[in-house]
């Protein structure tokens, strides 16, 4: 199960046993410790699209030094992607310039000087490290891109160096919880379609449906050759704990992002 924690800025976020294990830093982050008004309040690390309403850009880069110095992450460069709810992959190589606009939903690194990020309000975030800490990924899994494949692309780019599968260690962040995600008929046979009988979903008789991303997304570690006890995960709500994060369901899409945070080990 993941720790809560409080750093010395204020930033309030989650990490795994399973990664600290490893000695590679990392963090989950929640809404608290920042710096940003409402309805960013506080540690905003993202703005929303498609709305008028956006929070000051200085105040998100001040929030992710924050969240970056209290998970002792290196703070020499932060990596991001163009999120797109795919399966495509971005590589991070040490001594190599980095494409920061380029559109993928994972990156993997072997760069122990830069930290690596996605962004989250409902989808699920997973951090993987190898079992020795010298390469990690940060995943961005929303329904599309579990059902898309983006989590058996990120093992596959990880396991094409030569390391096993079976020695890594994972964590599965906050996401939005089986009993808030209501989806239609169509989503629930994109689930079937990938998982078979073993399908994280519960029909209604109105035909609409839930599934369990969390669910979904360690079945995906698992048959990707992750080792049951090697997976940490939550069981915190993003859309039912509103005090502790943010939704992009519950708050209709006006709302501010987290991050899920990872550098390998030194």
């Amino acid at each position: 199960m993941l720790k809560r924690r409080i750093g010395g800025n204020s930033a309030v976020f989650y990490v795994s046993p399973a990664l600290e294990g490893v000695g590679v830093p990392h963090a989950f982050s929640t809404r608290l410790g920042g710096v940003s008004p409402a309805p960013f309040d506080s540690l905003n690390l993202g703005n929303p699209s498609g709305s008028d309403i956006q929070d000051e850009q200085g105040r998100i880069e001040a929030n992710y030094l924050r969240l970056i110095a209290d998970a002792r992450c290196p703070d020499a460069e932060l990596l991001r992607v163009h999120q797109i709810h795919g399966n495509r992959v971005a590589a991070v190589e040490a001594g190599k310039v980095f494409d920061r606009s380029q559109q993928a939903d994972a990156l993997v690194s072997d760069d122990p000087e830069r930290t690596i990020s996605v962004r989250v309000a409902d989808c699920v975030p997973i951090l993987i490290a190898s079992g020795d800490g010298k390469m990690v990924a940060a995943v961005h899994a929303g329904w599309r891109g579990i059902v898309g494949g983006v989590i058996p692309a990120t093992l596959a780019r990880m396991t094409g160096g030569g390391k096993m599968a079976g020695e890594f260690v994972a964590a599965i962040g906050p996401c939005i919880g089986e009993e808030a995600f209501e989806v239609g008929g169509e989503v629930l046979a994109e689930f079937e379609k990938v998982f078979g009988r073993a399908a994280p979903v519960r029909r209604m008789a109105d035909g609409k449906g839930r599934v369990d991303l969390r669910a979904a997304a360690r079945m995906q570690l698992l048959a990707g050759g992750l080792r049951e006890g090697r997976i940490d995960s939550t069981d915190r709500c993003t859309f039912e704990h509103r005090n502790e994060f943010f939704s992009h369901r519950r708050d209709r899409g006006v709302t501010g992002r987290m991050a899920a945070l990872i550098a390998p080990a030194a």
